[in-house]
């Protein structure tokens, strides 16, 4: 099976793009070896100590809402995640373009959403203490508003590549060769 997406290396503010996607990537990864290590933590406490921890409920939450958000940041940017690839297939040329800019739009749009609800959320809460650990109680907002940010974001790289004429990634192909 070949490839005949190939794309040459990415430049400039793509390879910074690039850059900030493994960041999150390895976020997400490292909540949710956290989310086992403090579930596993809970679990043992619970019946083989018999003492259950209060601080592992916020903690995980606080786990499970950054591997979300970041992964969720991490696929709009490798295009894995909110598309219509299955339609688009079956599309003549021209409305197929309009779905490829439209859609990394309509991203955009509920990234920036939730990058200002979660942050107003967020700041809302950070007076009030959660029970049984010292955080926030508004601090699950934090990785929402930070990977609606990074949706809006990654989703507008992804309208300007769609906006590029045609010609001209065809042109740097070439060149590349």
């Amino acid at each position: 099976m070949s490839d005949s997406n190939v794309q040459a290396a990415p430049a400039g503010t793509q390879r910074v793009l690039e850059k900030i996607a493994d960041v999150v990537i390895h976020i997400a990864v490292v909540a949710l070896l956290g989310l086992v290590v403090v579930q596993g933590w809970q679990v043992f406490a619970r019946y083989v100590i018999n003492d259950s921890p209060s601080w592992t409920e916020p903690v995980t939450l606080l786990l499970l809402s950054t591997a979300m958000s970041m992964g969720a940041a991490a696929g709009v940017h490798t295009n894995r995640h909110f598309g219509f690839f299955l339609l688009a297939e079956h599309l003549n040329p021209l409305v197929k373009r309009a779905i490829d800019a439209l859609v990394p739009l309509i991203v955009a749009t509920i990234g920036a959403f939730i990058a200002w609800w979660g942050w107003l959320l967020w700041v809302d809460g950070l007076h009030i203490k959660t029970a049984g650990a010292n955080l926030p109680q508004s601090v699950n907002y934090l990785p929402l508003s930070i990977g609606g940010a990074l949706m809006t974001v990654f989703a507008l790289n992804r309208l300007l590549l769609a906006l590029r004429p045609a010609t001209a990634s065809a042109d740097t192909a070439e060149g590349d060769r």
